[in-house]
Formats: structure tokens, sequence, C-alpha cells
């Protein structure tokens, strides 16, 4: 049984080697699954850290995990790079989401969502966090359907992806 190989068209491989090439700040989108063990959320803290210290604006949502471990980090290194997109309206969140959010300077609520299941906010959420970056970097796993539509989305829109599987 053969497998087939996709190749990447030269358009493709173009905005990526622009995206690589770029030397100023970039919009980096990082979102991931909620149930991530605390060694890979400190290593995403200390990329997300990184990532802002060298000038970048991280944009993320405000569940916790993934995109609690971003949050961490880009406000250790510069809380003005930092836009957190809540799916819904911050009384929504869990209490130490809630706590979190005080923080952020650039926190953007979305009480129209407050009517839909959590499921149906996040992929509207997702949407527009990935509408806004130049680049995704995800964290998920292999059946993280709402996280990996968002990856697809991205891609349709030629932006840079890069996937990391939990499992």
């Amino acid at each position: 049984m053969s497998q087939s190989i996709q190749i990447p068209k030269i358009d493709e491989l173009a905005q990526e080697l622009a995206t690589i090439q770029q030397t100023g700040s970039k919009r980096i989108a990082l979102l991931g699954s909620r149930h991530v063990p605390i060694t890979h959320q400190h290593l995403i803290e200390m990329m997300s850290y990184a990532l802002v210290l060298t000038g970048n604006r991280i944009i993320t949502s405000g569940a916790g995990g993934t995109n609690s471990a971003a949050i961490r980090g880009a406000m250790r290194a510069d809380a003005s790079l930092l836009t957190v997109i809540l799916p819904q309206s911050l009384d929504r969140q869990p209490r130490e989401s809630q706590e979190q959010m005080q923080q952020v300077m650039h926190l953007v609520e979305s009480p129209e969502n407050d009517s839909l299941s959590l499921g149906e906010a996040s992929a509207l959420c997702n949407q527009e966090i990935v509408s806004r970056c130049q680049q995704l970097i995800c964290f998920a796993f292999h059946d993280s359907q709402t996280l990996l539509k968002s990856c697809r989305d991205a891609e349709e829109q030629r932006k840079v992806v890069t996937l990391f599987y939990f499992d």
C-alpha cells in the first residue's frame, strides 16, 4: 500500500520563506489543549517568553493548560505584547483564569458567545485569533478536532503553521 506525499505549492513555500526571513516582529498565535502535563506547560511558557523577548506579539485564548502557559511567559517578558481573546465573557471563565486575565492589558471578551456551548465559542474564538496572526503555533492531540480545524483554517489563509502533537 503506497502513501501519497503532499508536495507544497510554490506560493506556499514562498510565504513560509518570507515569514521565516522576516526580521521584524510577528503576530504569533499560540493555541493548544487544556490538558497539558506540567513539564510541557513549562516548555510552552519558555517559548512564549522567548518569542516576546525577541519582539513578537503573542495572541492566545484564556483557557488553562497551553494558553495559560503562553500567557505566563508573555507576561513575564512584556505584557504589552500579549493579546488574549476569550471565547466568552470574562465571568464565564474559570476562577483561576479570571484571576490571570485581570493582569492582561489587551483582553478581548466575547459576550455575544455566552449563549453558545464552550466548544462552539472556542471554535469562533480560534477563528478570530487565526485571522489576527501571521503564524500559528499549536499544541494538540490527534483527536483535538477544534484545534486541528484551526490549523487547517490558518493554512488555507496561507499562515505558517507549526503543529506539535502531545500523543
